[in-house]
């Protein structure tokens, strides 16, 4: 089974007192956040193996004793060993058995090393203690663009908690128990902006070696159906039609991307020639990305490897829908429907109401039908004043079109 990468790891730490409060926090924690929690606990050497065993009980997901070079997987509870501080590297956990710090600075030490290991997608959690250890990793938490946490007035021993607070770097002031819901809102609404802020440019321009930037005019093919598959095709202006040539000879049109899509990936899961061909229906920009360096990148990049997924089952579900639509729809709500999509409506931003030129023949192939039944409708659309096109100029899609598609 592969590696399960947690959206956020969460660090604990507590002191006196503070048995209680992981109970509480890990009872009210469902088991399939997609989060990893990490706990460092003040206490005596042995007992953190006590720990580990006590707090098995209040929750589904597995909880075990931190070992170096152990991934941080999502899902999982990690106790620090006996005499021995705790460190995250990257998605790993390191064990110091050699102790490097007092024994009131081992959670500063585990939320500094978080803190730098994975930037925004770290959380500190202070819990009740005596002294300030935590206070110095909040900060760092903070500082790196983390989210921090200080258990409220119900702390058995209110030392940590309290310094943590009064040094102005928490975020959220909660019981134990109401933590939970937080941390869900919190793992919902950065796994959200993480997409929304995600800039695929800003990501292709660190492939380095293996990318470049192709012109491809209108009309003209950036692959062709029986080609070596070795790259993939990012469109940054224009839009590409996909289609695929039948053993007879005849053509049909899959699909029409526009700028922000992939084409060609099929390279990256062992397609070695290509199924189709990806035409220019306008001039046309791309970045090119070699095969290799497209896995490289995907392996090292988690958040856009996240995406890139998201990106391609997306697409898979426009496809069966289409299929769907093939199958039981009319002639005239496929037409509107695949003009609808042409023009992006329900997607980001405003829709690009204007279409390029496309023919009739083209239409008539993407939605399975003759010329002569899509010229029929088209009047029929233009009529009722939910489209607009003439010979010199695009196709112009109102957003009433969707009335055609949402009603008999």
């Amino acid at each position: 089974m592969g590696r399960l990468r947690p959206k956020l790891i969460v660090g604990i730490g507590g002191a006196a007192g503070a048995l209680n409060a992981y109970k509480a926090l890990l009872d009210a924690m469902p088991s399939s956040t997609g989060m990893a929690f990490v706990i460092v606990s003040n206490i005596r050497p042995a007992a953190n193996i006590q720990l580990a065993q006590i707090l098995s009980s209040h929750t589904k997901m597995p909880v075990m004793l931190a070992a170096t070079a152990m991934p941080i997987r999502a899902n999982h509870v990690y106790v620090n060993p006996p005499n021995a501080d705790l460190l995250i590297e990257g998605d790993t956990l390191n064990v110091v058995s050699a102790r490097t710090t007092k024994r009131n600075e081992q959670i500063d030490l585990l939320f500094i090393s978080l803190a730098e290991a994975v930037g925004t997608r770290a959380v500190g959690i202070v819990l009740s203690g005596y002294g300030d250890d935590g206070t110095e990793g909040c900060k760092h938490i903070k500082a790196n663009g983390g989210k921090t946490f200080a258990q409220d007035v119900s702390a058995d021993v209110g030392g940590m908690p309290l310094s943590a607070q009064a040094s102005g770097c928490v975020d959220f002031v909660l019981p134990p128990g109401k933590i939970s819901d937080a941390l869900r809102k919190l793992v919902s609404r950065v796994t959200t902006e993480r997409k929304r802020n995600f800039d695929p440019k800003r990501f292709l321009a660190v492939i380095g070696e293996g990318r470049k930037i192709i012109l491809v005019p209108q009309k003209q093919a950036i692959y062709a159906q029986g080609e070596v598959s070795n790259a993939v095709f990012y469109i940054q202006k224009g839009k590409v039609r996909l289609t695929v040539i039948a053993e007879n000879g005849k053509e049909a049109t899959i699909g029409v991307l526009n700028p922000g899509d992939f084409c060609g990936e099929g390279c990256l899961g062992g397609q070695t020639v290509r199924m189709g061909s990806a035409i220019a229906m306008t001039d046309c920009e791309l970045m090119r990305i070699d095969k290799t360096a497209m896995i490289l990148t995907l392996q090292r990049e988690h958040t856009m490897s996240d995406l890139f997924t998201a990106y391609l089952v997306g697409r898979n579900i426009r496809y069966e829908a289409d299929l769907v639509d093939h199958l039981f729809s009319s002639s005239e709500k496929r037409l509107a429907r695949t003009l609808i999509l042409l023009a992006q409506f329900g997607k980001e931003g405003a829709p690009e109401t204007v279409i390029p030129k496309i023919s009739q023949e083209t239409l008539a192939e993407m939605i399975g039908t003759t010329r002569s039944r899509v010229s029929f409708f088209m009047n029929k659309f233009r009529t009722m004043g939910l489209i607009e096109y003439d010979a010199g100029s695009g196709l112009k899609i109102h957003g009433s079109l969707l009335n055609v598609v949402l009603h008999d």
